[in-house]
């Protein structure tokens, strides 16, 4: 799908300039299991893509280096009941028979979860959307001509589709040559006109005021005015002005997108606090969604539990403080 698309471009320039394109010689076209377009990439003709071999840690994220070319595309798979599993296995018999070894594969918590999603190199939401409660990862490697070549997937779903990242680094790079028109000899190079999907990811996004100004000037934003019953999972009913302001954010300025994060205090368990912390901010996410006309595309929820405090632990205004949800700013653009 990816060749086809520049060679379409190819077509439709060819009698107007001598037209420069960049691809990785590894480049594997994904056949997947129903209809799917391209809705994201981005691709450098050389540079180093870390790939991940193994679940996060508290040192980081474990990997390897790849150097050479690297393409990233996202694929958005019409599905009515989309399964990352089925995506999975059907991707992975295609990669092995193209002579990759897998080295690494996980889902969800078993990658390390929140930050093993956010320490990954990915294109940004619409185009690639990721689920943090329903994730898989994926990476394999060969011995190439001209060094190492990797693959790795990145595969998650909405409530209607699936969402495939595929990122393949290492090889060199092919620069097709377009005959120049004898009737246009001055004619400058021509760029790849850019697909609708990939148009839509990569336009300008508008900035505004509030809290989108705070989140945009980076790090997490607590919304400290959203209330809980004790115990309880599910925002209690009213008007929030901190939701308000955030739905007005992401409604004016389609191309950006969040992270609603839960925290806890330390009070019981950290498992059983990682999922109130999730709850709590999914159900705020349901609002922003279902109430409050946001894209779901545009907002990713999960909870930390009490691994990210903010106050001390040991008086009971500093558990206060540290329940809390918080929303931070994924978009890399």
């Amino acid at each position: 799908m990816t060749q086809d698309l520049f060679k379409r471009a190819t077509l439709g320039f060819a009698a107007l300039g001598t037209l420069v394109m960049v691809m990785p010689a590894i480049a594997l076209t994904p056949d997947f299991p129903a209809p799917a377009v391209i809705t994201a990439q981005q691709t450098n003709p050389s540079t180093t893509y870390l790939l991940a071999t193994g679940p996060w840690i508290a040192a980081g994220l474990p990997g390897q280096l790849i150097n050479g070319a690297v393409d990233q595309t996202a694929y958005r798979i019409a599905m009515a009941d989309p399964s990352t599993l089925a995506l999975l296995t059907a991707l992975q018999s295609q990669i092995e028979s193209e002579g990759f070894d897998v080295i690494y594969t996980c889902e969800t918590a078993g990658c390390g979860g929140f930050d093993f999603r956010f320490a990954l190199d990915v294109l940004p939401e619409p185009g690639m959307h990721v689920d943090l409660g329903d994730f898989r990862y994926l990476s394999a490697r060969r011995g190439g001509a001209n060094g190492t070549e990797a693959i790795s997937l990145l595969i998650s779903r909405s409530s209607s589709a699936g969402f495939v990242q595929v990122t393949q680094a290492g090889g060199t790079i092919t620069i097709p040559q377009v005959t120049t028109s004898t009737k246009s000899p001055n004619m400058p190079v021509m760029q790849a006109p850019v697909a609708p999907e990939i148009a839509r990811v990569i336009a300008p996004a508008s900035t505004s005021g509030g809290i989108g100004s705070k989140i945009e000037s980076g790090g997490a934003i607590a919304l400290d005015d959203l209330v809980f019953p004790s115990g309880a999972a599910t925002l209690a009913e009213g008007e929030y002005a901190s939701l308000a302001d955030l739905s007005s954010y992401l409604n004016a300025n389609p191309l950006r997108s969040v992270a609603i994060v839960g925290h806890t205090d330390a009070s019981g368990s950290l498992d059983a606090n990682i999922a109130l912390s999730r709850k709590r901010a999914q159900s705020v996410r349901r609002v922003l969604v279902d109430n409050l006309g946001v894209s779901g595309a545009q907002v990713q929820a999960d909870g930390v539990g009490y691994l990210s405090p903010r106050a001390s632990n040991l008086t009971e205004q500093g558990r206060t403080q540290n329940r809390r949800v918080e929303v931070m700013l994924t978009s890399t653009r």
